[in-house]
Order: structure tokens, then sequence, then C-alpha cells
């Protein structure tokens, strides 16, 4: 289960990290943020398939970064913006319906009588949400990807790679209950 948090936590930081980046870059360096020097959104959904604890946890994760490092054109930066834009409704409704069916998950844990057949339906409910986060990842991810350059793809594989080693000696490192 941890291994598939932290390759959903690579996926995401790099299709949707980068776009989100991309823009919080052009708000801030164009003057047009009131909110400069204000972090971009690097809060948690309600559950795992939103990212997992750690370095790189969370949507964006470490990416405002990545867009510098990959030296991304302002071509490239309108497209990943566009492709994040593109998707936004969509993502909003994953996550409304995530934390609908977290909360009716755990509803029916913390019911006063334990029904079996609730909590599993509940937990059906919240993988097949989960699943569906997985499928729209992908999707912004193959978007993105075909935006980069070959360079610019190799250098992507390297820095997601190395965000996997870091989370993997984070883990090694955090204590177990």
């Amino acid at each position: 289960m941890l291994k598939r948090i932290g390759l959903a936590v690579g996926a995401v930081t790099l299709a949707l990290g980068i776009a989100a980046a991309v823009h919080a870059y052009d708000q801030d360096t164009s003057g047009q943020n009131p909110n400069a020097g204000a972090p971009p959104f690097r809060g948690r959904g309600p559950g795992r398939g939103m990212g997992g604890p750690g370095p790189g946890g969370g949507l964006l994760g470490p990416l405002p970064m990545l867009a510098r490092e990959l030296g991304l054109s302002d071509a490239q930066k309108d497209q990943i913006k566009s492709i994040a834009d593109s998707h936004r409704s969509e993502w909003k409704a994953l996550v409304d319906r995530e934390i609908a069916a977290r909360q009716a998950l755990d509803a029916a844990v913390t019911a006063q009588t334990v029904d079996e057949a609730t909590i599993r339906q509940r937990s059906s409910e919240v993988a097949a949400i989960e699943a569906d986060m997985a499928v729209a990842r992908a999707r912004a991810h193959a978007e993105v990807f075909q935006v980069l350059t070959p360079d610019q793809q190799a250098k992507a594989k390297q820095l997601q790679s190395q965000m996997r080693q870091r989370l993997e000696a984070w883990r090694s490192r955090a204590p177990r209950h």
C-alpha cells in the first residue's frame, strides 16, 4: 500500500505539480498575484489518493522548483496551464466525491453497531474513487509529458526517481506503529 502511495505521489507530482508551479510562478513574476509570497497550495486531500505523508506529499509536493529545473519555455508553460485548467473541474469533482465517500466510511466505522456489509460497501466506494483519481492523474500526466522535449522528459523522470528515493528514505526512518 505504501509503495502505491509513493508511486501515486510521483505521478501527481509530475502531472499536477508542473502545471500549478507554472501558473504560480507566472502569477508571482507578473505581479498579478495578490498573495505573492504566500506558499502554493500544499494541502492534502482527505485521503491517500491525494498524496501521502513525507517529502513530496500533497497535490503539488516540491514542484514549484521543477518548472525552473526543466527549463520550460513560455509556450510550454502556457500549454501546461491550459492542461491544468481543462482538468480543474474534473479534479474538484473527484475531491468532492472522495470527501463524501470517506465521511460515509468514517460514519460506518464509528457507528454504535458494527455493520460489516456497510463498511465493506463504503470501503469499496472509496477504492473506486481512488481508482478514478489514478486514471485522472495518468491522463493529465500523459498530456503534460507530451508538452516536454525528450531532454525535459528524461530530466523529469530523473527528478521523479530522486523524489521516490527520498520518500523511501523518509519511510525507513519513520516510526512504525
